[in-house]
């Protein structure tokens, strides 16, 4: 998977335009260009850009108008070009949903350097808030959530196991590949005071029969001699 950053840059500046996304390819990232605020969005709904750097004068539609509309789509990075130094200007944009704004005329590193830190706030942001999630085939497992989701029907099954089932499964979500031993699933997920291996075995019986009932057959995977695995 590419994980290079694409930059949709909107400026109707062609000369201005070239050389902000050389010194954005220069700094590795992918760049689109839209030289006017109705390609911007057109641009945007297609290809979901990492950042979005924004001119305010473009024809069709301005600046003001495309960053409206981007914060109604949702909360993509924008930083703002503008060619007036007026802390109006300036304040309307951080009030309407800009991330952060350079004046012309700038030096293009300026630029290059704002989105690099845009990106890493809003990254660190995100990582935050993001929820831990294995997905499986068959299910998606929201670990914070206490949520296990069927991915064939969008159906949250969580409610319908024990804690002590939910408690392997996650266990097992956690890396679908690996052969857990029953020590290991015995240590980690029965209550304390269970003692027998064995025990296991109906947990797991148990478990695998209620994801077969939700249309989830064949996991947990029994791997002889060794233990169980969610599976691929």
């Amino acid at each position: 998977m590419n994980m290079t950053p694409l930059i949709l840059l909107a400026e109707d500046d062609a000369e201005i335009a070239d050389i902000v996304i050389a010194y954005l390819k220069q700094s590795g990232f992918e760049t689109l260009h839209a030289a006017n605020g109705k390609d911007a969005l057109d641009l945007y709904d297609k290809t979901q850009p990492a950042l979005i750097i924004l001119d305010i004068r473009m024809p069709l539609m301005d600046g003001w108008q495309v960053l409206t509309e981007l914060r109604r789509r949702g909360d993509t990075p924008v930083l703002m070009l503008t060619a007036n130094d007026d802390n109006a200007d300036k304040l309307s944009a951080l009030r309407i949903g800009a991330d952060d704004y350079v004046v012309k005329p700038f030096n293009p590193a300026e630029v290059v350097a704002r989105t690099q830190a845009i990106l890493r706030r809003t990254g660190n942001a995100q990582a935050k808030n993001k929820p831990r999630v294995s997905v499986h085939n068959q299910i998606e497992f929201y670990h914070d959530e206490h949520r296990i989701i069927l991915r064939h029907s969008g159906e949250d099954i969580a409610s319908r196991l024990t804690s002590t089932e939910f408690r392997i499964l996650e266990r097992l979500a956690e890396a679908p590949r690996k052969v857990f031993s029953r020590l290991e699933i015995l240590e980690s997920c029965l209550p304390q005071g269970e003692t027998l291996e064995r025990t296991v075995d109906s947990h797991i019986s148990k478990l695998r029969k209620k994801l077969e009932d939700a249309g989830v057959p064949g996991i947990p995977e029994s791997v002889r001699g060794f233990g169980y695995r969610l599976g691929d």
